[in-house]
């Protein structure tokens, strides 16, 4: 009885470890899963968190409005330099604009609203685009300025694609560099941009330049000849290779053509030649540089193919030994009666006289302007000035630098009483045949103190007192305020003289008192502005 007592009772013990055991494990395992499922939570619980506090961080409004005595001042508090950028994304910007900030709507009626689009240029009219790409071109030019403009948008690519901003157009080393030699495929791409531009931004070319171009001149000006049928003014400076099938397209297109530059630019002289004779009475401008090769162009001009010449210009380099040229003055003012600018720039004209003198020459009567500035000896006396200017009582400027044996006699024997610039100083080293001193100054100025406007008698050898007469005519002149340009370097002025021109002309802006023997060390300089000359006024007195 005992051990079938106790037996029960052992299983029933046994059976209550056992369910106290499954009891104790299952209550782990639930306490493990609530233990896993709050640290889940919690976990999840975190990371939208987290996200609420960043959107709540971006619902902040980026400025801060504080109130001044009389004002708002508006504080950015964005420190990021690319948050808000203009160029982020709309759908970017609008999630960022989604939360409503609770200051918006106590500042909104401080702050403006910001714009969508922060790209100004895309938001100017195109009106407004094309007159401020007017003012860059009138400046700077078309190219490359155009060419980087279009690049920017669309909206700036049509407005620096109208044919009106490419009237002028200039080419030089921005394209091609000088003495490098070029490959066949880069040859092909500057010809093919060279089509491009003549057909699709030519269309209105006025005047087009090349400068240091020692390939595919021709093609240029055959492209360019072609289709710019307005084209008025070509400029080809220090080019080579320019041969007679350029002329030729000239001719053939070029209708409207008055204009041709020729600087220093090496071309065969017969294609020039046969154009002129035969499309010579268009042409109004030439300039060309003086060379053995060319010395056939000044007697074809002088003969008659030029008929309506305003402008002619005959220069030289600086250093060559080329500087006499044989001109017959007379047969030029016959060939060409309607010249108004005459330029011989570092050239010695030697005179030579026509064989019949059956026609009688009126001189220039429209000339406004004659150069003959030379750095060194300049032979021309007063008889050939004469020869040259006696019909022309037009002459406004006058430029004789180097010209030693021109006289103030002779220059006041002249014909035009309207003189307003006369450059006649001496800037080479010595003075030759011209160690005397010289008279007669007073009469340039007594003829000329109403109009003159710019007097240059630098280093010219005038004693003091002619100078100190000539001085005081410019001061009484009737005008004060005429005399703008005064350059005295060189000479013996005295500074009495300058005390009275500086107290009685108003309007004198540049004065070259440099070299001046008779002026202080510290006076002796190149005096620039009304200010600076009053100054020197003061310290005078």
């Amino acid at each position: 009885m005992a051990s079938s007592d106790g037996a029960p009772s052992a299983h029933s013990d046994g059976a209550k470890d056992a369910d106290t055991s499954t009891s104790n494990t299952s209550g782990r395992e639930e306490k493990g899963e609530q233990s896993q499922k709050k640290a889940s939570s919690k976990r999840k619980s975190k990371v939208p968190r987290k996200v609420k506090r960043q959107k709540r961080a971006n619902c902040f409004p980026n400025y801060t409005v504080q109130e001044g005595e009389d004002m708002l001042f508006v504080i950015s508090n964005n420190t990021s330099e690319y948050f808000g950028s203009a160029w982020d994304s709309e759908n970017k910007s609008k999630k960022r604009n989604k939360p409503k900030s609770p200051l918006k709507d106590e500042t909104s009626e401080f702050v403006p609203k910001a714009p969508s689009d922060h790209r100004w240029g895309q938001s100017l009219p195109e009106e407004v685009l094309i007159n401020i790409f007017k003012m860059v071109v009138a400046q700077d030019g078309a190219v490359p300025f155009l060419c980087r403009a279009g690049r920017v948008c669309r909206l700036w690519n049509v407005a620096a694609s109208g044919p009106g901003l490419w009237q002028k157009v200039s080419v030089g080393h921005c394209w091609i560099a000088p003495r490098v030699s070029r490959s066949p495929k880069t040859e092909n791409a500057i010809k093919n941009t060279m089509d491009w531009l003549a057909q699709n931004r030519f269309s209105q070319l006025r005047e087009f330049s090349l400068h240091h171009w020692t390939m595919t001149v021709d093609y240029a000006v055959d492209v360019v000849s072609k289709f710019c049928p307005h084209l008025g003014a070509l400029t080809l400076s220090h080019c080579s290779g320019l041969t007679k099938e350029a002329f030729q397209s000239l001719g053939l297109h070029s209708r409207s053509l008055r204009s041709l530059n020729l600087q220093h630019t090496e071309f065969q002289v017969e294609g020039l030649l046969s154009y002129l004779e035969s499309h010579g009475g268009q042409i109004r401008e030439i300039w060309f540089t003086r060379g053995l090769r060319y010395d056939r162009l000044l007697p074809a001009i002088s003969r008659g193919c030029c008929p309506g010449l305003e402008l002619l210009e005959i220069n030289t380099k600086l250093d060559s030994k080329d500087g006499e040229l044989p001109i017959c003055i007379q047969a030029l003012q016959a060939a060409c009666p309607g010249l108004k600018i005459f330029r011989m720039l570092n050239i010695r004209p030697l005179h030579k006289t026509m064989r019949t003198s059956a026609e009688v020459s009126l001189g220039f009567p429209l000339l406004e302007e004659l150069c003959i500035a030379t750095t060194s000896y300049s032979y021309l006396n007063d008889k050939d000035l004469w020869e040259i200017l006696f019909g022309s009582p037009r002459l406004r400027v006058l430029d004789l630098r180097g010209c030693w044996r021109i006289t103030p006699a002779g220059l006041a024997a002249l014909p035009c009483d309207e003189l307003e610039c006369l450059f006649w100083g001496q800037y080479f080293s010595s003075h030759a045949g011209s160690s005397l001193l010289k008279k007669g100054l007073h009469m340039v100025t007594q003829k000329w103190n109403q109009t003159l406007q710019e007097l240059d008698v630098a280093n010219q050898l005038f004693s003091k007192e002619d100078l100190e007469a000539a001085v005081c005519h410019l001061a009484q002149a009737p005008d004060a305020g005429t005399l703008r340009s005064l350059n005295l370097s060189g000479t013996r002025i005295s500074p009495a003289a300058i005390r009275l021109l500086i107290d009685q002309t108003t309007a004198l802006k540049y004065l070259n008192l440099s070299s001046c023997r008779y002026f202080p060390r510290g006076l002796k300089r190149i005096y620039r502005g009304q200010e600076d000359i009053r100054q020197l006024l003061d310290k005078l007195e």
